[in-house]
């Protein structure tokens, strides 16, 4: 963080402060329009910033561009109940949301509605802004979809596999932050960024998607 500038730290925050607290917010709208009171019991249905964000994940936001914020609490029997994909659904609400945030920010930059400038010493420019904002929501879209718990890929893909392959997603779940853990920090010091090898392409390719390849 301290490497960072001051214009780069005001705007992780401000883009954490938005696209954690709409991200959280989309799981707890989808559970309870599902019928699951849960989250809304716990005071997670609001976007209240402060009802969302998580300490170490939103440092981890500013300083990485990547992170999390505070679990939406679900009942998942409620949900099978209502139906085979509603964990899905909840689950794949937040990523969406994100998406959905980064075509906001990319629709005056594709038109050329904010020009280029440099942010200043102090405050970030719009268009600085609006690219930072524009690509950490990508990152939190294709970050929380990897297939691993406690992110919300592992709830997306669990629905679509058949009775054995989901018996044995089911005993590696508990292991999940682990093998991520593995994935993010070990590996990557030996040479192997297995995750940067997924996440960069795409990463690029909703850019050009988004932008046109204007930027």
């Amino acid at each position: 963080m301290l490497n960072l500038g001051l214009p780069t730290i005001i705007s992780r925050i401000l883009t954490l402060i938005i696209a954690f607290t709409v991200h959280e917010f989309s799981h707890a709208f989808v559970a309870t329009a599902y019928g699951d009171d849960t989250a809304k019991e716990n005071g997670r249905l609001t976007l209240n910033p402060l009802a969302h964000l998580d300490i170490m994940g939103s440092i981890l936001l500013i300083v990485a561009g990547f992170g999390w914020a505070k679990p939406v609490p679900i009942n998942p029997t409620v949900l099978r109940q209502k139906s085979r994909f509603a964990m899905m659904w909840v689950s794949l609400a937040g990523p969406l949301s994100n998406f959905l945030l980064a075509c906001l920010a990319a629709i005056p930059l594709r038109l050329g509605l904010v020009p280029y400038a440099p942010s200043g010493n102090v405050f970030p420019s719009l268009f600085e802004f609006l690219f930072d904002f524009l690509v950490i929501n990508l990152l939190l879209m294709v970050f929380n979809l990897i297939p691993l718990a406690p992110l919300d890929g592992e709830k997306v893909i669990e629905a679509f596999l058949p009775g054995v392959v989901g018996e044995w997603f089911a005993i590696i779940r508990p292991y999940g932050p682990m093998i991520l853990l593995v994935l993010l920090f070990a590996l990557p010091r030996v040479g192997v960024d297995i995750v940067g090898m997924y996440m960069q392409p795409l990463i690029k390719f909703f850019l050009m998607l988004l932008t046109g390849g204007s930027l």
